[in-house]
């Protein structure tokens, strides 16, 4: 349970949260509300997890009934709303958020669909990436990024090549075959999680690399802005406004890493087995 207790602890900070343009899945956030609510609640109905505000049922943007799979997922967005306090804050909400995105869909997306998106990632992916224009900063890249993309090598059995040019480096169709099917084993709302946190780090081999625990959240989200970290501390850095950056990316990333924990096939058999 420590990593929910970690999530939770970062996502009780108010973080404003803007989609980019070239995301899969655009989020929209409703203007901060008064909080009309004074306790939430859980209801187990029908092998789902329902919230509850006051005695109220939550609904989605779209008005379908809010539910879940999950029991710690279910207790940690209720979470999120006991934490909202005069007013309520979606963009902190990142667990509300993707758990609306996953029931209503409103892309209409399909699994393969967002599996296509997210490997295409391959392609672009930031890691691979790496500095032609600065010694120093390619040093640094070796040093934290190449451990990672060995172990990602070695975990699923592919070869990655890096590039120190505009050029993208050249997959071999086998090894997306191998990332598509690693991918097509999780589950709907699993893949949605992926989607989320592969557009917030802009690396799908970071991505995996926190889901399967090789970093934690917060390592993975320091290494996604590394080349922007290193320019930071040549050019000098605005604080606040950095600082604001830096923690709303952890907020969502580790969120997303606990969503898609708690929505995994294993977790939901193990839960259901202990019932």
């Amino acid at each position: 349970m420590s990593l929910m207790l970690n999530a939770i602890r970062i996502l009780n900070k108010k973080l404003i949260f803007s989609a980019p343009n070239n995301q899969l899945i655009k989020r929209s956030y409703a203007v901060a509300r008064k909080r009309f609510y004074r306790k939430t609640g859980i209801l187990y109905n029908d092998g789902k997890y329902e919230i509850t505000l006051d005695q109220r049922k939550l609904k989605t943007p779209k008005g379908n009934l809010f539910v879940v799979d999950s029991e710690p997922l279910a207790f940690a967005i209720a979470t999120e709303w006991n934490m909202q306090k005069e007013k309520i804050w979606l963009t902190s909400m990142h667990l509300t958020t993707l758990s609306n995105t996953v029931i209503d869909n409103p892309n209409n997306l399909t699994k393969y669909e967002m599996v296509e998106y997210i490997v295409n990632h391959l392609d672009s992916d930031a890691i691979l990436f790496q500095s032609h224009e600065n010694d120093d900063l390619y040093k640094l890249q070796v040093e934290e990024w190449d451990p990672v993309i060995q172990w990602f090598c070695d975990k699923f059995q592919v070869d990655l090549k890096k590039s120190r040019d505009m050029n993208a480096p050249v997959l071999d169709t086998e090894t997306k075959a191998t990332i598509t099917r690693h991918l097509l084993s999780y589950n709907f709302e699993c893949v949605h999680g992926y989607v989320y946190a592969v557009d917030t780090l802009k690396s799908l081999i970071l991505t995996l690399a926190c889901v399967e625990r090789f970093l934690t959240p917060e390592k993975a989200a320091s290494l996604s802005r590394l080349e922007e970290e290193f320019q930071l501390k040549k050019w000098g850095r605005i604080e606040w406004a950095h600082d604001l950056s830096q923690q709303d990316q952890e907020a969502r990333l580790s969120s997303t890493i606990l969503f898609i924990y708690f929505n995994s096939t294993s977790w939901l058999t193990k839960q259901k087995n202990n019932r």
